[in-house]
């Protein structure tokens, strides 16, 4: 490593994975890991020791500063540190340029390999430092939306899911969450916990869901959920709506008419359409819809992106219960949050993803300042005064207009404009 570079080396049973993690190590002048990483792998004699505990931002702080020095850095982790591991932080912090990456062969892909199953065709998700709800509703879509192909539990067919668990979200408490959900079949489900993998305590312990959720398990575990295929109602569930008895599958931009609306106060189906691409909705992850209103946008979001955790936020209780009748007849699942933002957003889950409807820039500030590393905020007013002081924020706007066509009698057709829409997105970049 050349003086001030900064290296992420993947382990493998507590022991660098090939020659370039090895060299990486060795010519560290700082290392910086887990307590049990630390104490478990051959660091170079005289190397400052970091300890990976406590707020996440005041340890890349450290990286950045020592390397900044000239110290040489080696940052440990876990098997693949590009995989729900801290190069994400890290490039966030210090940008991708500035480091390079060893990899050890992921736990994911070793918890598979113990069960002799192939796994491009599983659903991955953490509740290692994320939500343990976000990983349920991950598990409930997957189990719901699973193809009658997919190779799963014992030559069955059905979900095959990799959760990765962490000591605040064990393995218990995830088969705890998992038979309080509403789950398809859960008698139908087998478990694998996979732990200490590739190490020499190494453990691969089967069971079901009653099993997980009474046992005891190492937290620093993979969990592997193997369903049954999904019953006909689960399968379509999510990717039915209904309005005016019309049924198809999840649409982009659906019209006005399928919702229940207020005198016109719902985002327009054009606008919407350009909202959720910015919005560029995640698998799993939290969003939320600030200024509800009809709740078309979370309604829209929850649809399409069924591991979504929706939280629709509106003051108005007419508004909040026509938010709960349009999930309802879309098939989706939305909270509804009653209350005036930004104080209801107090005690919420950090958003991945934010749209805000209604409020003044203060609803915006509380949504950007609770925003997770990697989020986007997107934004809609009618008022150039506060499109613009959200440009500031945000970094990008656009003007919608909307102009629909509409008969002359047997004249032909003249466009009427809908009143012009600014949107903004972003941010632009992130510390």
């Amino acid at each position: 490593m050349a003086d001030g570079s900064i290296a992420v080396v993947g382990l493998l049973g507590g022991v660098p994975y090939g020659a370039g993690a090895e060299a990486a190590l060795a010519a560290a002048d700082v290392v910086v890991g887990s307590p049990r990483q630390l104490e478990e792998t051959v660091v170079p004699p005289g190397a400052e020791l970091v300890l990976l505990r406590g707020p996440l931002d005041d340890v890349l702080a450290t990286v950045d500063e020592r390397s900044s020095l000239g110290a040489r850095v080696c940052v440990l982790a876990s098997g693949d540190p590009g995989f729900f591991g801290i190069v994400r932080a890290l490039g966030a912090r210090i940008g991708p340029g500035r480091f390079a990456v060893h990899p050890a062969p992921s736990s994911v892909a070793m918890a598979f390999a113990r069960l002799g199953l192939p796994w491009d065709d599983a659903t991955v998700v953490s509740a290692h430092g994320r939500s343990l709800a976000d990983a349920v509703a991950a598990i409930v879509a997957a189990g719901a939306a699973a193809p009658a192909g997919v190779a799963g539990a014992v030559g069955g067919a059905g979900a095959k899911v990799a959760v990765l668990t962490a000591p605040d979200t064990p393995p218990e408490a995830l088969g705890r969450a998992l038979l309080a959900a509403p789950l398809d079949r859960p008698d139908a489900w087998s478990v694998a916990v996979v732990a200490h993998i590739g190490g020499p305590d190494e453990q691969l312990l089967r069971t079901d869901l009653p099993g997980l959720a009474a046992g005891r398990f190492s937290p620093m575990a993979v969990v592997v959920l193997l369903g049954a295929a999904p019953s006909p109602a689960a399968s379509t569930a999510s990717l039915t709506w209904s309005a005016g008895g019309a049924r198809g599958g999840p649409a982009f931009g659906r019209p006005e008419e399928a919702f229940d609306h207020r005198d016109g106060m719902i985002t327009k189906a054009e606008v919407r359409a350009v909202a959720l691409a910015k919005l560029a909705l995640p698998a799993t992850g939290v969003l939320w819809d600030v200024g509800a209103g009809s709740g078309s946008v979370g309604v829209e979001c929850a649809a399409l992106a069924p591991g979504l955790t929706v939280l629709a936020i509106e003051r108005d209780p007419a508004q909040a219960e026509r938010v709960r009748a349009n999930a309802r007849a879309h098939g989706a699942t939305v909270t509804v949050v009653e209350g005036e933002a930004p104080d209801a957003l107090a005690g919420l889950p950090d958003p991945d993803r934010v749209f805000v409807g209604g409020g003044g820039i203060d609803v915006l500030d509380a949504a950007v300042a609770r925003l997770r590393t990697g989020g986007t905020v997107v934004a809609t007013y009618a008022i150039v005064e506060r499109a613009l002081a959200a440009r500031e924020r945000l970094g990008a706007m656009v003007q919608l207009s909307v102009a629909r066509a509409a008969p002359i009698g047997v004249l032909g057709v003249r466009l009427v404009p809908e009143n012009p829409v600014f949107l903004c997105w972003g941010p632009s970049s992130r510390a």
